[in-house]
Order: structure tokens, then sequence, then C-alpha cells
């Protein structure tokens, strides 16, 4: 792997969970950040921890990702800010609970917003500087956008969209000379699903379920290859996720 020392990279959903551990991992190795999510205050006080403790540039802004204009703003700011950028982190989403019969059109069009027209939006936004880079795009996908899942099928449905995005897209941009790679993780113990319920942190005990550090150095491993090879996809799962199966 190639030392990622002063690389600059985005985040969106950077606030909390594997956004705020993929910030705290990638500033460690000396990368200067643009980190994007709704929580502005959040995003101050993880900023101002990180200039301090790593020494590195990091910009913070509000941004709610379904937003078209202000996911390009927040984009085109991190890459003038941070002269460039060399990899962004397609983070932000969301996850509430139903089934098709009681899922509130609300409800619905939240997690398709979030998820699907997020994702699009971020990746069109970073593409133009990720080729100026050689860079590369990263999406964090799920398991349940890898297997059928009974439960939640509109979740699932939108990690499937991010996943064949991803690929799809894998496809079209490298021979410009960018990376795509997806990574899936199962189950964190993050702030998700706190919309709906009781949060992944609320529900699982730390042995239960991956912490969002182990993701977060995933995501550093897929910004950190070297030369014209990319991780195309990575799966982090526990190791006894398919026990029950």
């Amino acid at each position: 792997m190639r030392d990622i020392d002063g690389d600059a990279v985005a985040i969106t959903g950077a606030s909390s969970g594997i956004g705020a551990a993929t910030a705290r991992t990638l500033a460690a190795a000396g990368v200067d950040l643009a980190l994007g999510a709704r929580r502005e205050d959040r995003l101050a006080d993880l900023a101002a921890e990180l200039e301090t403790e790593h020494g590195v540039r990091v910009e913070a802004t509000a941004v709610d990702v379904t937003e078209r204009e202000r996911v390009e703003a927040f984009v085109e700011g991190a890459a003038e800010a941070l002269d460039g950028l060399d990899g962004v982190v397609v983070n932000a989403g969301v996850g509430l609970d139903g089934d098709l019969d009681s899922m509130s059109i609300d409800d619905y069009r939240t997690m398709m917003g979030v998820n699907v027209d997020g994702a699009f939006h971020t990746a069109r936004a970073a593409l133009p500087h990720l080729r100026e880079s050689d860079g590369t795009l990263v999406f964090v996908a799920s398991f349940a956008g890898e297997y059928p899942r009974p439960g939640n099928p509109v979740y699932a449905a939108s990690k499937w969209w991010v996943r064949g995005f991803a690929h799809s897209l894998e496809g079209s941009v490298g021979p410009d000379g960018v990376a795509v790679s997806v990574v899936n993780p199962t189950e964190v113990r993050t702030e998700f699903a706190s919309e709906q319920g009781a949060s992944f942190e609320e529900q699982f005990d730390s042995e239960d379920v991956t912490d969002p550090g182990a993701i977060a150095d995933g995501i550093r491993f897929c910004l950190s290859q070297e030369g014209t090879d990319t991780v195309s996809e990575l799966d982090l799962y526990r190791r006894d996720k398919f026990s029950g199966w």
C-alpha cells in the first residue's frame, strides 16, 4: 500500500459512526479532510479534535446529500480548500424499519433520497476532481445489498442499487484512472437507525457487532492502493455472520 500522508479526502455522513471513525483513521495517517453531514455542531467538534490531535487541515460543512446543489457546493469547496481531492467516501446513509405494508411513503422517500440520490449526487460531483488526481471513490454499501433480506426490503434495495451503481461506474471511469471501491459492512455499533427506534449502539453489545473503526480501516485500505490496482469490493463481516444460515 502507498503512504496516504498528505492526501485530501472528502467524507459524507461524517458526524458520527463509520464516517467519524473514518475521519479519525485518515487524520491519524496524515490525510487532510473535508467533512460533510447535517449536524454542523458535531462536525465542528470533530474538525477541532482532528486538527488539534493530528495537525491536518479539516474543512467542516453542513450538507444534506439529498440536495444536489449543496452536495456540489460541498465537493467544490472541499477541492478548493484542500487543493484537490485524492479520495471521496460516499458514506451518508439511513435505515428506517418497516415491511412493505407498514412503511410510510415518507420513510421510503427518506431512504431512497439519502442512500440512492445522495450517492448519485456525491459521485457525480466528485468525478471531475478524481479524474485529475487518479483518485478513489469509495462507496459504503451493506451486507443487505448482497444477500436477500426478508426484513427492511426498501433499505436492502437501496444498498443493492449502490453496489450496482458503483460497479457499473467502475467500468466506465476506470479507463480515466479513477478507482471505485465498495465496502460492505454487516451490523456496526453506531447511531445508525436512531431515527426510528433504538440505535445499533443500543441494540447490540460491542462483542456482537462490528466496531466502526474496523470499517474505517477497510476504507483506508481501499484509498491506499498503489499504482493502477484497486479494491473493487471489500466485505467486512463478523466471523460468526453465517453461522445461523
